[in-house]
């Protein structure tokens, strides 16, 4: 059974009787003989992974998964899996819908997916994928940050199948390289406007102070130190203050709280970038680069007083947030 509260029992279960976390568990019985680094699994005020989601490993660890899963437990001849657990796992254990043209309706193995044209698959939040197609001995990972997923499953079904052969493909340079380049400049995109603005020597270093709100942002501040390249933004939330460095037409790196997910988590590897697009209005998108998650605040100055509206790109629920009004002190 899709019971994510059942997943994390039994994550507790097995700190329980082994005295680790599944992640320390699982280090060197699959993680290190997969060659699989830093992996990261969330954990609940317990200390226990979650086990149901929060894991973070790279797009090519889970292709390791699922090609670990496609050889049926064998990893570099040593079988770290038995062949029986593997093929019960990968097998429609329940019925969970008849549309034939939903990947959700499928069937449901032991923490798998079915998919059609006979394969399966692991499934994360908002377009993470690890897709297991046998029957073209193929594996396909991918991760997003998407709201419509069986859009990105179509994908695979109507122009990836049908072009795999049984046979290697001959050789094709041309292609090959403009595929090469196309993807060494896949981007998440900066914000879009000017540098600065004929408001900025008015609104940097000024501290503008919110009333209660449910987002609990107490104050924040625009400064900047690099003749305005860089944008940084200090905030004040719950008591805690962060601090954000957001490039212009590039991304620089953080680390700051961030929500949006089944969880807020106070220490969220992030990237900002932010730009002018009016004379009146700064936005700045973060993006917490290690999930789906990325958030877009409008900030429009008006004398002292300054409007904050947010947005993110995928939510479990509302992606637009409440707007929030500030004024300067």
């Amino acid at each position: 059974k899709y019971n994510t509260a059942a997943t994390f029992m039994q994550s507790a279960i097995v700190q329980k009787v082994t005295g680790q976390t599944v992640l320390d568990y699982l280090q060197s019985r699959l993680f290190e003989p997969l060659g699989i680094k830093h992996p990261i699994w969330d954990t609940n005020f317990q200390g226990i992974s979650l086990g149901g989601y929060g894991l973070r490993v790279r797009t090519e660890d889970i292709a390791k998964l699922g090609q670990f899963y496609l050889q049926q437990g064998r990893w570099q001849g040593k079988q770290l899996l038995p062949i029986e657990w593997v093929t019960m796992a990968a097998v429609k254990q329940t019925s969970n819908g008849s549309n034939p043209a939903s990947d959700w309706n499928q069937g449901y193995g032991f923490q798998f997916w079915r998919c059609r044209h006979n394969a399966f698959r692991g499934d994360g939040a908002f377009g993470q994928y690890c897709v297991i197609m046998p029957d073209q001995n193929a594996v396909v990972a991918i991760t997003g940050g998407v709201k419509d997923m069986q859009a990105v499953l179509n994908v695979i079904w109507d122009k990836l199948l049908p072009a795999m052969r049984p046979q290697a493909l001959a050789p094709n340079p041309t292609v090959s390289q403009q595929l090469k380049d196309r993807l060494a400049h896949l981007e998440v995109r900066p914000v879009q406007g000017a540098a600065v603005s004929p408001l900025a020597a008015r609104i940097l270093k000024r501290q503008f102070v919110f009333p209660g709100n449910e987002q609990r942002l107490e104050s924040l501040t625009l400064t900047s130190t690099d003749a305005s390249q860089t944008l940084i933004l200090r905030a004040r939330i719950q008591g805690k203050d962060m601090t954000v460095p957001c490039g212009y037409r590039e991304w620089k790196k953080g680390r700051a709280p961030f929500s949006g997910r089944l969880a807020e988590f106070s220490d969220e590897p992030t990237a900002g970038t932010y730009a002018w697009p009016a004379d009146d209005i700064c936005t700045l998108k973060l993006c917490a680069y290690e999930t789906p998650y990325h958030t877009t605040f409008t900030l429009k100055f008006d004398g002292n007083r300054v409007t904050i509206d947010s947005e993110t790109n995928v939510a479990f629920g509302p992606t637009k947030r409440p707007q929030l009004i500030g004024r300067a002190e």
